[in-house]
């Protein structure tokens, strides 16, 4: 069984019930990215740090990143902006987008430990997304549909303007 640790910090308080896909534990101010080209920029960058060790906490792929730290590395080296080192509070501050809309560079969110956003990745397209798991301890590419994570998907978001 494919077992995955979670992404940084716990959020301290956790909800008392089950959230549905796009339901965010709490409001923080929304980030919104405005150059469209970064979405490819995202992408092509992850790209990049295929085969970068797992490392919980971890932040840059010297010391190992996870997947909370994989994404706000990502996108802070493209566009400059700093999201928070937690899977949670990057759905918090992201758009809700539909999963029939998801474009490559949005973000996929997953209910991994028994609490919602406990993990997320980075889509490519073509039903595929990059990620750091801590199971196999390498940045990896998985199929939206994989088994695994088809029964844990908690919803798709996008750093991008809907217009």
């Amino acid at each position: 069984m494919l077992v995955l640790h979670g992404c940084s910090t716990v959020v301290s308080t956790p909800p008392t019930a089950r959230t549905v896909p796009g339901q965010i534990i709490d409001q923080a101010p929304q980030v919104q990215l405005n150059n469209p080209a970064d979405a490819e920029q995202i992408v092509l960058f992850s790209y990049g740090l295929l085969g970068t060790g797992y490392r919980f906490g971890g932040r840059n792929p010297e010391a190992g990143l996870d997947c909370s730290g994989m994404v706000s590395y990502v996108v802070e080296q493209v566009s400059g902006v700093r999201l928070p080192h937690n899977a949670a509070r990057i759905a918090a501050q992201t758009r809700v987008i539909a999963t029939d809309s998801l474009q490559p560079g949005d973000l996929v969110f997953f209910n991994t430990q028994n609490r919602p956003y406990s993990h997320m990745g980075i889509y490519l397209g073509d039903g595929k997304f990059i990620h750091a798991p801590s199971s196999k301890g390498k940045v990896r590419v998985e199929k939206m549909n994989n088994r695994y994570f088809a029964q844990r998907f908690d919803g798709a978001r996008s750093l991008f303007s809907d217009g």
